[in-house]
């Protein structure tokens, strides 16, 4: 009890006073170069060569060629170029613009399309050479000269054998020219065949399908149309673009049974597509494949 008493009463003995830490010096930040926007989120440029406008539509900066003339309502057309306004003649172009704003988002994606096609245009670019390739029925056929060859007309296409070159994974369309044969030589040379080909398989696909749908065709004509891959005539005749032999047999087939189709049904009415798919079942399938195709540049 005593020392208790000490300990409540006596007097207090002062607390030894605690030196605070040491300031700590502040850490060094490591300096940090700008960042770069990534290619990703950068935003999209199209530019129109003859472009006299510019404008951004939502992520991505357009510049877009704007033509005048007396028509009465705005248009655009989207092509490999880019982005080309037709508006009035007394149309501000600030409404022109808000139109565009509107819509944006397709404008866009269908630029974006139109790049990817040229730049798939610009890869399918034939180089006519010893050792390039040709699209012949879906796959490449690699290109290789040989004076020696006379089958076939002075072309032979070659399957490739187990075990062969790596450097010629696919066929390999043997023409019979010298190895001096000028780039326009070897490309007539390879037309003509690619032609030939064309013929016979086209005349076989259209004596497969004429039966099915109860048509009979008459005559078979090749063309080298830009845009149209067939057509057909009341009377039996029909053209097709002998540049479908670069793409698949299932491609070829749907333009063949497509103007047979025609034989029965002169339009494209419900009627005409439920001939096509009677016979083809998966028609939308390989007429979307035909419309993503892209032709080789020759």
């Amino acid at each position: 009890m005593t020392q208790l008493l000490l300990d409540l009463f006596g007097t207090p003995v002062p607390a030894r006073a605690v030196p605070p830490p040491p300031a700590l010096a502040p850490l060094p930040v490591p300096a940090q170069a700008p960042i770069a926007l990534p290619d990703a989120l950068a935003p999209a440029q199209f530019d129109h060569p003859r472009a006299n406008r510019s404008l951004r539509l939502g992520a991505a900066e357009v510049a877009y060629e704007l033509r005048r003339s007396r028509r009465k309502t705005i248009g655009f057309v989207v092509s490999v170029d880019g982005l080309t306004v037709s508006a009035p003649n007394w149309t501000p172009v600030a409404e022109v613009e808000a139109v565009l704003r509107q819509r944006a988002g397709w404008l866009v994606d269908k630029l974006g399309v139109a790049r990817e096609r040229q730049a798939r245009l610009h890869a399918a670019r034939i180089d006519w050479k010893e050792g390039a390739s040709v699209p012949f029925l879906g796959q490449p056929a690699v290109l290789r000269l040989d004076p020696r060859q006379r089958h076939g007309g002075g072309a032979v296409l070659e399957a490739q054998t187990e075990g062969g070159s790596p450097d010629a994974p696919g066929p390999t369309l043997v023409i019979g020219l010298p190895h001096t044969a000028t780039p326009e030589q070897l490309r007539d040379a390879a037309q003509a065949w690619l032609m030939r080909q064309a013929r016979r398989n086209f005349t076989q696909r259209l004596d497969h399908f004429a039966p099915r749908l109860g048509v009979q065709w008459r005559k078979l004509s090749l063309s080298s149309a830009g845009t149209r891959w067939g057509s057909a005539s009341a009377d039996g005749s029909i053209r097709l673009n002998w540049r479908l032999i670069h793409f698949g047999q299932p491609i070829i087939d749907y333009v063949v049974v497509h103007e047979l189709a025609h034989l029965r049904e002169m339009n494209h009415g419900a009627r005409f597509w439920r001939h096509v798919q009677d016979v083809l079942p998966d028609y939308a399938e390989r007429r979307g494949a035909l419309q993503g195709e892209v032709l080789p540049d020759w």
